[in-house]
């Protein structure tokens, strides 16, 4: 009689090895544990809450996946109305009341989200799990936490910064309506110092916005303007009733702030003395009136420029650095160039082998430069590098809460061409100015922007290139006089 063969019962081989079958059911359990426990982190991170509904503490479960889905929902319709209504979006952006909620939800979502890991962690049952898959369940669960709350704390760190400058930069109390559909807002160029009584003023331009299509005209006035009036009912008009005329230097436009230092007892209880004088004066000239102002320290700009990346400028001549009364320590090359924030800034300032109407119409390059070429995209990704460089370099009479208006006209405005007008030779004669032409002519140029005619321009080549700008002293420089400024930077 044989002997039965191996198996001849119906039992395999490795059925008779003592303890195969055992384990390798424990390591069919080991494995399923471990993806368990895996699954409901990943559950923790698409749906927080939904680990605990499926294997804890449902009540937590219930409440945490309410809470998301509400989030959701106000999330996915405030973007849709943010669509459709962009007035909607830029206040949620913008007002320091609803900054501060969106601070906190997300302080609080960085929390509890952490904490459903923690507890998704907790019933993954770790001890249960041999050593190495715990180690990468606590890796994976420990990236997770970190990478969530992490993101959601930084962003309510950049709300935070949002926030606090807006209040620091937007301090104005009262809100003013449109003057005739349109705001017209001062914007002032300057230093601060040691040893300077308040600001010098450099630049003075206003930009008069349209309040419906954001087309904007820049009116700038030159620092050296004389004989000039004031509004009428203002403290100026009262000390100056035929005009600011008390001779070279000291009663040129720029000089109004410094004669105000010398006679503050007359601006008893005006927050901006200086300010306030300048207004008068730019509203005596212009014959609008002025909205809000906003003042740039010109030593700041450089840091705002630098935090967006720099700006893209045409530089037609070589561009001295430095100069009247400093050495020339070098020049910003011709090209279409993308300068820094250094460069830039001597771009928009530099005077030596030019004049200020030269000057004046680099300036007004920058600004179209600056206004068509910042993204959403770029303040996003440096929002807090602008924000540190703004609060160092503007200050302004706008209401925070009239920010979102400002951001939306801005909007529409990068669309638009924008306009200029200088009050400069050879339309104006600096020293004896015509007032009742340059109001006119302020006007023609706001008439001209809210109706434009279409028509072809030809391209030609510019007769002449002066200090960096197209045109000369004697026949005009074309970015100062433009209906397209950008055609002509």
């Amino acid at each position: 009689m044989g002997l039965p063969s191996p198996g001849s019962d119906g039992a395999s081989p490795r059925s008779l090895e003592p303890g195969v079958g055992r384990a390798s059911a424990d390591d069919r359990a080991a494995r399923v544990r471990y993806r368990r426990a895996l699954m409901l982190m990943v559950m923790t991170l698409v749906v927080p809450g939904s680990a605990q509904l499926v294997a804890g503490n449902r009540t937590v479960g219930r409440v945490a996946t309410r809470i998301w889905a509400g989030l959701l929902l106000v999330v996915v319709g405030g973007m849709l109305l943010g669509a459709v209504h962009h007035g909607y979006a830029f206040w949620f952006a913008s007002d320091p009341g609803a900054l501060a909620v969106e601070r906190l939800v997300l302080m609080a979502l960085a929390v509890g989200w952490a904490a459903l890991f923690l507890d998704a962690w907790r019933i993954g049952q770790p001890l249960s799990l041999s050593l190495g898959h715990r180690r990468a369940v606590v890796g994976l669960n420990g990236v997770l936490c970190f990478a969530v709350a992490g993101g959601l704390l930084f962003g309510a760190h950049l709300v935070g910064v949002e926030r606090s400058f807006i209040l620091a930069t937007f301090s104005g109390d009262t809100v003013h309506g449109t003057e005739h559909g349109r705001y017209n807002v001062l914007l002032v160029g300057g230093d601060s110092g040691a040893g300077r009584w308040g600001l010098r003023t450099d630049s003075m331009t206003v930009a008069s916005i349209d309040a419906d299509t954001g087309r904007t005209v820049l009116i700038s006035l030159p620092r050296n303007m004389t004989d000039f009036p004031f509004a009428r009912g203002s403290v100026m008009h009262q000390a100056w009733p035929h005009g600011f005329n008390c001779g070279y230097p000291n009663c040129e436009l720029n000089g109004v702030n410094t004669w105000v230092g010398d006679h503050l007892g007359l601006f008893k209880g005006v927050k901006n003395p200086g300010m306030n004088a300048t207004i008068s004066a730019i509203e005596g000239i212009t014959g609008l009136k002025i909205s809000y102002w906003a003042f740039v320290n010109l030593a700041g700009f450089r840091g705002l420029v630098d935090a967006v990346g720099g700006v893209t400028l045409n530089v037609r001549q070589p561009i001295p650095v430095g100069g009247l009364g400093a050495d020339v320590t070098g020049y910003i090359k011709p090209g279409v160039r993308r300068l820094d924030g250094f460069d830039t800034l001597w771009f928009a300032r530099s005077r030596d082998s030019s004049d200020d109407y030269s000057r004046m119409a680099r300036q007004k390059c920058v600004m179209n430069a600056m206004l068509h070429q910042l993204s959403p995209q770029t303040v996003l990704t440096n929002f807090e590098k602008i924000a540190k460089a703004s609060s160092a370099m503007m200050s302004t009479d706008i209401p925070a809460s009239e920010v979102d208006t400002f951001m939306g006209l801005a909007l529409k405005a990068k669309g638009q061409p924008l306009a200029t007008l200088s009050l400069v030779p050879p339309l104006v004669n600096t020293a004896d100015p015509d007032i009742r032409l340059i109001q006119r002519k302020v006007a023609a140029a706001i008439d001209a922007s809210e109706h434009p005619v279409a028509h072809h321009h030809r391209t030609r080549a510019p007769s002449a290139v002066t200090g960096g700008s197209i045109g000369s002293l004697s026949s005009g420089y074309a970015a100062n006089h433009a209906s397209n400024l950008g055609s002509v930077c």
